[in-house]
């Protein structure tokens, strides 16, 4: 990074945080003046003087090239860095200032060849000059004192600013510091947002002109159609498709999935895409459904199988690691119901024991998507999908106990739609 483009980002500097993952938890630390404080517990306990330590944050104005960049870094940390060098995932942000995230690694090296991982830092910093941001970290004599020294190019050598920052303890922000980029990075609230973002990717991922192609100009209208529209949520083998198609039938209902037909054959090549791409990916997905509805809802009831719920409790709950309690607090803005999208009548979320989900899926015997897998052996994360679906409001979900037989699960949501719903 050009030593111009360091100083911008140091008048701001030590008023960040930084939170890094080690162990299954996260450790926060800031900055402050030279010898203010002993190091946080991070330092003086996990780290220790042979171990040379750095972090590696992705700066970039461009989000697409930038979330990009931060998909590929790991891989050429991996293959670069020697065999005893550690990796964890590490962010740093201004605590509650929306947009300010920068996700990246914090690297432990403890290999006798600590040139080889300074000569491959030194080469991306060089190649990724407004991209990447590397810091150097140092204990003095007792270890009880850490320093922060941040890395910029000056005629091509590497160099230090000059900037010497202790590293002193912080307390864990109020709310967890990916729901600073959650809005237009991994959930979306308007349709032309989301189709921006495929917009701007298309000199990257070509099959975004394709899928650009299929969609309208702007949002469908989400005026409140002629007949009911039954969504029915919930984790892979909990019985979404035999109830939808059973409510088909019951109702004499048309049945459409989200994301649409029209837009599978691109799924897989979108799936392989940093959040920022895939998210956008399925929520335009949703717009070209509710069109859909639209049209069906003029004629006869619609039962929709997955819709706005899946794509955002899916995207809150990957983007917030840990326990629940690092979700957005209940009744979040993060939680709304995009405003241009049709609001459909009745939302039903199909619930069921683990074990018993887990036997069915076995069952099945069909592949799985990234995030199915992290459901089967990610308890932590199955909870953050489950919670998330529940606070999602305008409308809320209703929550079913699917472990009865099919039938029975059948009359059960008909009674619940014959309910909610007036004209059936």
């Amino acid at each position: 990074m050009a030593a111009k483009h360091v100083l911008p980002l140091l008048s701001r500097w030590s008023c960040r945080v930084f939170s890094v993952e080690l162990n299954g938890a996260a450790f926060y630390f800031a900055l402050g003046d030279r010898h203010e404080a002993e190091a946080p517990r991070l330092f003086t306990q996990l780290l220790g003087r042979e171990e040379r330590c750095y972090s590696l944050l992705v700066r970039s104005a461009d989000s697409i090239h930038g979330a990009r960049f931060y998909a590929q870094l790991k891989d050429t940390l991996l293959r670069g860095l020697p065999p005893d060098c550690h990796l964890s995932p590490m962010c740093s942000f201004l605590p509650e200032v929306r947009g300010s995230l920068m996700r990246g690694y914090f690297l432990k090296d403890r290999s006798e060849s600590s040139s080889r991982t300074v000569r491959l830092l030194e080469a991306l910093t060089q190649q990724q000059q407004d991209a990447l941001l590397v810091c150097s970290y140092r204990p003095d004599r007792d270890d009880r004192h850490w320093t922060q020294h941040v890395w910029s190019r000056d005629g091509g050598d590497r160099v230090e600013t000059g900037t010497e920052l202790c590293v002193v303890s912080s307390e864990a922000p109020q709310n967890h510091p990916a729901t600073l980029n959650i809005i237009n990075s991994d959930v979306f609230y308007t349709y032309q947002d989301a189709r921006d973002v495929l917009t701007q990717c298309v000199d990257v991922v070509p099959e975004a002109s394709s899928v650009l192609e299929l969609l309208p100009s702007g949002a469908p209208s989400c005026d409140q159609p002629e007949f009911p529209v039954i969504v029915v949520e919930g984790l892979d083998a909990t019985g979404k498709t035999t109830l939808t198609e059973s409510l088909r039938d019951a109702l004499g209902a048309a049945l459409l999935r989200s994301p649409p037909q029209c837009l599978a054959p691109w799924r897989a090549r979108f799936d392989q895409e940093p959040p920022v791409i895939r998210r956008a990916f399925y929520a335009v997905g949703n717009y070209v459904t509710a069109e859909e509805i639209r049209r069906q809802a003029a004629t006869s009831p619609v039962i929709v199988d997955r819709f706005w719920h899946s794509t955002a409790a899916y995207a809150i709950a990957t983007a917030v690691s840990g326990p629940l309690r690092n979700l957005p607090d209940e009744g979040s803005t993060l939680y709304r119901w995009p405003a241009d999208l049709l609001q459909p009548s009745l939302v039903v979320l199909l619930t069921l024991d683990p074990e018993e989900r887990r036997r069915r899926l076995r069952d099945r015997g069909q592949g799985k998507t990234e995030e199915e897998q992290e459901l089967d052996y990610n308890q932590l994360f199955r909870l953050r999908v489950e919670e998330a679906y529940r606070r999602i409001s305008g409308p809320a979900c209703v929550v079913v106990d699917a472990s009865p037989s099919a039938d029975q699960l059948l009359q059960q949501v008909l009674l619940l739609i014959r309910a909610k719903c007036q004209k059936l």
